[in-house]
């Protein structure tokens, strides 16, 4: 998950048109500049290193993710016949099981490359179970956006998380460590690897076992 210095993952004003809101895309430039980025998207060339070893290492082992609706598309209220299938086109990069958290119902949407959408109304423990079951031995990453990455730590559902700080203010727009998001207090972290490269600081998290004694 990319942030701003001043917390934030999303600029504001989303929409169809401007998914990452107004000054969103700029969170992402490390990634896009990556050889890992550039494959998946079928570009030649890349940038390897620190940046290109972290995005990569984000989609190993991976059998399933989770999802907000508002990361699947910036369409609101019931799905109707307006036939949105993401910001992917054809073929998205997952190439497994997505879960995607929403208030309204929909049939199970199979993509090429592997990749099926499955709409999921329960809530994100709902989810992460149908994901977890789907996933096999493999493991589930929570995809975004913010919403469904602050209801995800407030469950206490997740064990690892990558960070990537970039060196960009945004002022407003979705945060993901909102002040009010935790309830009685977010479960401790650890930060288990530190690694910096011109465009981001990346921060490896892990959840901190219980203490037995």
């Amino acid at each position: 998950m990319s942030v701003s210095l001043d917390g934030v993952m999303a600029g504001p004003d989303q929409s169809r048109d401007n998914p990452l809101g107004v000054g969103g895309p700029a969170l992402h430039e490390w990634i896009f500049a990556t050889r890992t980025f550039h494959a998946m998207v079928g570009l030649p060339g890349g940038e390897s290193g620190v940046d290109d070893d972290l995005v990569a290492a984000g989609f190993d082992g991976i059998g399933a993710t989770v999802m907000g609706r508002n990361m699947f598309g910036a369409v609101r209220g019931p799905w109707g016949a307006n036939g949105w299938a993401g910001w992917w086109g054809d073929t998205p990069p997952f190439g497994h099981d997505v879960f995607v958290v929403t208030h309204h119902s929909r049939p199970s949407l199979e993509m090429a490359g592997g990749t099926t959408f499955h709409f999921v109304t329960e809530g994100i423990e709902a989810a992460l179970a149908r994901a977890t079951a789907a996933a096999g031995v493999r493991d589930v990453r929570v995809g975004g956006g913010a919403a469904i990455l602050r209801q995800s730590l407030a469950a206490g559902l997740v064990d690892q998380m990558h960070v990537a700080v970039v060196p960009v203010l945004l002022g407003a727009g979705e945060r993901l460590f909102a002040p009010d998001a935790w309830g009685s207090g977010l479960p401790g972290y650890r930060c288990v690897r530190l690694a910096g490269s011109g465009p981001a600081a990346h921060f490896r998290l892990e959840r901190i076992p219980p203490h037995i004694g």
